[in-house]
């Protein structure tokens, strides 16, 4: 095989702890004492000493709140190397927080700094207009977190303007958690918009702060956990 056909796939320098290496694979820089936690069986290659410990304290004491099916199941990975991660050919998105607070969906969680704050949270508010609960992990604090997206995702500034955010429950990935939050009931039809008919459920968000959305209104959770 010729070398030079295959050298463009080839990694750069790290320039970050996490970034994109494509549009579906997240690349971290593991050092000591840097641990990560990442979604169990997400690791797709690594470079270096990383090693892996499944189902770990952390996780267990809240495996209880993960019944619902919304949670997501995490490695502790420690060691120094580069370490690869993916999901099914998910979309990777990579942010950087900075003393921030980010609720984010289980299952678009694919990797976070372990020594970020987190634990499972139910949105207030929501049982009353979808007619069922909505489990979230809220991760907060200064670090590193990679979500997965169903498709090229859009970041709404919410600060940008008066006006506010509505987005479908269901294509809703992540958002900050200082932004005020309210649900609202409307009439759609299927010729307009999204799939099937009658009442459609939306959430507002107002205030600084943004809203991860996914092209993709299929509540199926297709980015599960692999053992």
């Amino acid at each position: 095989m010729h070398q030079q056909s295959i050298s463009g796939y080839a990694p750069t320098a790290p320039a970050a702890r996490m970034e994109n290496h494509g549009a579906s694979m997240l690349r971290v820089a593991m050092q000591s004492g840097q641990d990560l936690f990442a979604r169990t069986g997400s690791m797709v290659a690594y470079e270096g000493f990383v090693q892996y410990e499944p189902n770990p304290p952390a996780v267990r004491q809240m495996a209880s709140q993960w019944l619902t099916g919304e949670g997501a199941p995490l490695m502790r990975c420690h060691g120094d190397g580069l370490l690869y991660l993916a999901d099914y050919g998910a979309d990777v998105v990579v942010l950087n927080l900075n003393e921030d607070s980010l609720s984010v969906n289980g299952s678009n969680i694919l990797a976070f700094d372990a020594h970020l704050s987190w634990g499972v949270q139910r949105v207030k508010g929501m049982a009353k207009f979808s007619g069922q609960g909505l489990f979230n992990v809220a991760i907060q604090g200064t670090g590193w977190v990679a979500l997965t997206t169903r498709g090229t995702p859009v970041v709404v500034d919410c600060g940008r303007g008066a006006d506010e955010t509505y987005v479908d429950p269901d294509a809703l990935v992540a958002w900050s958690t200082h932004l005020k939050m309210k649900g609202k009931r409307s009439f759609k039809a299927s010729s307009m918009i999204g799939r099937g008919s009658g009442e459609a459920y939306q959430m507002g968000f107002s205030g600084q702060g943004f809203v991860v959305v996914q092209p993709s209104e299929d509540s199926t959770d297709r980015l599960r956990a692999r053992g």
